[in-house]
């Protein structure tokens, strides 16, 4: 009897279940040695989250069997070409992405007011360090998508209905952010992210969209502070027109020219 790829949807819980465990583990090692290692309490929390997600990833992927090449590029098209016609159509989805993103979360804050705590945690993983940025911009996108596209998607996608997969995968990478606020802007990318994967057998889209998203988020999350945006002028309705329009174009062209690239994203990979 063939062996069914690791993880199943249940075995992802307990996965994702352990994650949280080692990140919380990892922190408290990280808070003990602080000082000896010069890190501030904003430091902390991105860096352990970080090592926690890469040192499960690094051990799903020894279970697993597979190389890192595999894991991030499994897809016979070169790494080249994949850059070159996929990454562009990608970026051009961020700026509707992170439109709708301000939208719902305003939505939401005016529903249910973020705690204190919240706030506290939201403020120290967008703190203008440059470990932040590195954490935030570069290694999430990274660790994460090979743990939630590399690893569990692509195992759920081996097992399960391809929709089946692509949503559960999306789910499991809302709840992992852990507040309301990142979960529906999560589970919505997860979905976008878990279709890009599933058509072009690699990260690498993955990856470009979930990095630029990031760090589109953080670079806004640095303009003038509270204060001095409450007296800058408000944006004009013909700004706010114009931004909606050129998003919309936009992710229109972008997602164009990907259901034209990936259309055929079932059959052989070297398509």
């Amino acid at each position: 009897m063939q062996k069914q790829p690791f993880p199943s949807v249940p075995q992802a819980a307990l996965v994702l279940l352990a994650c949280f465990l080692l990140q919380y583990l990892v922190g408290v090692l990280l808070y003990d040695a602080r000082r000896s290692l010069g890190l501030s309490e904003d430091q902390i929390v991105p860096l352990g989250l970080l090592l926690a997600d890469g040192l499960l990833a690094a051990a799903l992927l020894q279970f697993s069997g597979m190389s890192y090449r595999d894991l991030l590029h499994p897809s016979r098209s070169s790494v080249g070409a994949t850059c070159l016609l996929l990454v562009p159509p990608v970026l051009a989805l961020v700026p509707l992405t992170l439109g709708l993103d301000q939208m719902l979360i305003s939505a939401l804050q005016s529903v249910w007011a973020p705690s204190a705590w919240e706030q506290a945690a939201f403020e120290r993983m967008m703190a203008p360090t440059l470990a932040t940025a590195l954490a935030s911009c570069v290694l999430a996108p990274l660790f994460e998508e090979m743990l939630f596209r590399g690893l569990l998607l692509r195992a759920f996608l081996q097992r399960y209905p391809r929709g089946v997969a692509i949503v559960c995968s999306a789910l499991y990478f809302g709840v992992a952010h852990l507040n309301l606020y990142q979960f529906f802007l999560a589970f919505f990318l997860g979905l976008v992210l878990g279709w890009l994967y599933e058509r072009s057998q690699s990260l690498i889209p993955c990856i470009a969209l979930h990095a630029a998203l990031n760090s589109a988020v953080f670079a806004l999350s640095k303009q003038a502070p509270a204060e001095a945006a409450a007296e800058a002028p408000a944006i004009s309705a013909n700004g706010l027109a114009a931004f909606w329009l050129t998003a919309l174009a936009l992710a229109a062209l972008g997602s164009w020219a990907l259901h034209r690239l990936l259309r055929r994203g079932r059959r052989a990979d070297g398509a």
